[in-house]
């Protein structure tokens, strides 16, 4: 399923991917800066734009606080938006309401994670997300959402 549409001067509307941050991502720059880095949520946002303007794709770039508004805009891609880039922050480790969110929607989705989420602690090691993602990126820090985004424009290009 995809959301773009024939225009009617022929062209092909730009895949739409919507990128989503969980909890904690708007104080990125500020929060343990030895895991996650200096870069800033509006930092990840320059860096997806950059890789949708590359890669001729739409991006819709959000970040919520709450489990259940994260939720929410997963179930608003059904028919919407092209694929899914998620960073599910500590929601990945236990939201299965996210999940079944994620799979309900019947797009690709890959997951991506700043830290390597393998070295730390080992509640961190497993992501309900992960089963519904076709990829997980994690530890290449912000530059992750671009191979991310690399990657869901490539599958979708695949399918059409």
């Amino acid at each position: 399923m995809t959301a773009s549409k024939v225009l009617s001067r022929g062209q092909m509307k730009r895949p739409l991917i919507t990128v989503l941050n969980g909890p904690n991502l708007n104080m990125l720059g500020l929060r343990q800066p030895g895991i996650y880095g200096h870069a800033t949520l509006d930092d990840v946002e320059q860096v997806c734009i950059q890789a949708a303007e590359r890669l001729d794709v739409a991006i819709d770039f959000r970040q919520t606080n709450g489990e259940g508004e994260l939720v929410s805009w997963v179930q608003e891609c059904r028919g919407r938006a092209d694929g899914i880039v998620i960073n599910p922050a500590a929601y990945g480790h236990t939201s299965i309401a996210l999940l079944d969110a994620l799979l309900a929607v019947e797009l690709p989705v890959v997951e991506v994670h700043i830290s390597n989420i393998h070295r730390r602690e080992p509640f961190r090691h497993h992501t309900y997300v992960s089963q519904a993602a076709i990829g997980v990126i994690c530890g290449l820090g912000v530059r992750g959402y671009a191979h991310a985004l690399q990657a869901i424009t490539d599958m979708i290009e695949d399918e059409g």
